[in-house]
């Protein structure tokens, strides 16, 4: 429940501190007092919106902050789950900035919008009055239906598979999809693959056959370049070689006269044993050197082959060929692989659609055990509130769709008199008639709800006289249970409240401010009775103010 709530620089408000108590408080005042704007205080510690227009004071910041006290209420999961202090007397507060902008805190820890109206679910429920037409909505009819019901948790349970299995038949779509555009591709993708793998590319390949295929080419003119490089170096008499050992000789008779002619030797020794060697790499050519047709045709077929996969995949190495093919066969191994997804996928959307028939159907049992315990007890409030006659006709029709709370289509009719046929409740329920009913539904729901507080704003609208008493007195019962706030402006429920506040308004010079303050017995009397007969008090108006109240 709400315990007290602070306003500082909100609206018409430049300040406001006020305490609540337990049981049914009534907040009364004229038109235009500023009774929306204690709501929109509420509202915006709960996490509505809020814009720069909220602010008195333009230049000063805007603060809201409510107590709740939470003890009873089984929070702690909440605030744990949000990484959140827990306190028994939980603190919420907000800050609008001139700069427009605003901050939430719980316990002093910064938060989202999010986790501040997730919090106020579990907190307060502030009925206005464009929410009574709600009542004609399904899903609020539902809403009703499955708290009677107790089919929360497994709405929950339902609602979580019901994502699971949504996500997988998304997708299955996609795989389906790209099965189908692979299907298309496979046959021209396989003949790719299989014309490179007959390739049978290796690295490095293209510059080795190139390179043998310029030696078979040339093998004429290459080996007689080398035998007569051969011939030059080896001549018995004038060959290079024969030289370079004379010149050896030579040396070898003057190099112990100076170092000078000794490192010439060691140079001319170091020349000859390299030219020796190139001679005899130059032999080995040679004898390696065959005129092979065959295998010069073989290796252009080869190289031509290289070339045209080139050109036909636009690339210039074997080595992007290679990478082409494995692409090519990591595809193909996809298409395959795609069928074990695809049947994964439907096996897995075939068992929580099973899972989903069950808990649909235990949601849709409960909801037809909970239609005439509903049934019975609007009918019982509503014949106190002045419909003797009322009946409801709630007609639930399983169906094959899967929607956000089972499978379940719903009908919520009515006939307020006798001999008048069933009909929707936005068309037949006059605003006198839906207030009433929404009370009703609401006395019901406090029975089967844990939540703290219930704000009523005018749910009194279209009635009034001993109507009205009734509902003061069913607003007070249900306030033996919970926090319950009424707004109205009918002297015959605010004389029901165990506590009273007045909002008011008033002009100092070229300032408006409305305030909250809570009447005291004597103060009450005045106020019903203005109520009553307003604002000149008769005697008689305080007599009855004081009958009302007592």
């Amino acid at each position: 429940m709400i315990t007290s709530l602070s306003i500082k620089n909100y609206a018409l408000i430049e300040k406001l501190a006020i305490d609540f108590s337990k049981g049914f408080s009534i907040i009364t005042g004229e038109t235009g007092a500023g009774k929306s704007i204690i709501l929109g205080a509420l509202g915006l510690v709960l996490g509505k919106r809020a814009d720069l227009t909220s602010l008195k004071n333009k230049e000063e910041k805007c603060v809201i902050e409510a107590h709740f006290e939470i003890s009873k209420y089984n929070l702690l999961p909440f605030f744990e789950a949000n990484d959140l202090d827990y306190e028994n007397e939980t603190i919420i507060r907000r800050e609008i900035l001139p700069s427009g902008k605003s901050r939430a805190f719980i316990n002093d820890s910064p938060v989202n919008l999010q986790e501040l109206q997730e919090l106020s679910l579990f907190l307060i429920d502030i009925h206005s009055q464009h929410q009574t037409q709600e009542l004609s909505d399904e899903n609020v009819q539902f809403e009703i239906i499955d708290a009677i019901a107790n089919n929360q948790e497994t709405i929950l349970d339902y609602q979580a598979l019901l994502k699971s299995y949504k996500s997988d038949k998304s997708k299955l779509n996609i795989l389906l999809k790209k099965q189908f555009e692979s299907a298309k591709e496979l046959e021209y993708n396989t003949f790719l693959l299989d014309e490179l793998v007959a390739a049978q590319l290796k690295s490095g390949e293209q510059e080795s056959l190139e390179a043998d295929f310029e030696k078979l080419n040339n093998v004429e003119i290459i080996k007689e370049s080398i035998d007569k490089s051969l011939a030059i170096a080896n001549e018995e008499q004038i060959g290079a070689l024969h030289n370079l050992n004379e010149i050896k000789v030579s040396l070898q008779k003057i190099a112990s006269f100076s170092q000078e002619y000794h490192s010439l030797l060691e140079r001319i020794t170091s020349l000859t044993i390299e030219f020796d060697d190139i001679s005899d790499e130059l032999n080995r050519c040679s004898e390696k050197l065959i005129n092979d047709p065959e295998q010069l045709d073989l290796i252009s077929q080869k190289l031509q082959l290289i070339y045209n996969l080139q050109k036909k995949h636009q690339v210039s190495s074997v080595d992007e060929l290679i990478e082409i093919q494995t692409k090519l066969e990591n595809a193909l191994l996809e298409i395959g692989n795609l069928e074990g997804e695809i049947l994964e996928l439907t096996n897995s959307i075939q068992q929580k659609t099973e899972g989903l028939d069950i808990l649909s159907d235990t949601i849709h049992g409960e909801r037809l055990n909970s239609i005439p315990v509903l049934s019975q007890k609007l009918i019982a409030i509503l014949e106190t509130l002045g419909m003797p006659n009322v009946r409801f006709k709630i007609d639930i029709n399983s169906t094959s769709t899967y929607f956000e709370n089972g499978k379940d289509e719903l009908q919520f009719l009515f006939s307020a008199n006798k001999g008048t046929d069933f009909g929707l409740l936005k068309k037949v329920a006059s605003g006198g008639e839906m207030s009433r009913i929404m009370l009703a539904v609401k006395a019901i729901l406090a029975q089967y709800s844990k939540l703290p507080t219930l704000i009523f704003d005018e749910i009194d609208t279209g009635v009034s006289g001993e109507i009205a008493i009734r509902m003061g007195e069913i607003m007070k019962k249900m306030s033996q249970e919970m926090q319950i706030f009424a707004i109205t402006h009918l002297p015959q429920i605010a004389a029901k409240g165990t506590a009273h506040f007045k909002v008011s308004k008033s002009t100092i010079g070229e300032d408006t401010q409305s305030e909250l303050k809570l009447l005291s017995i004597e103060e009450r009397v005045v106020e019903i009775a203005q109520m009553l007969s307003g604002t000149v008090v008769s005697d008689s108006a305080l007599n009855h103010a004081k009958a009302l109240l007592n």
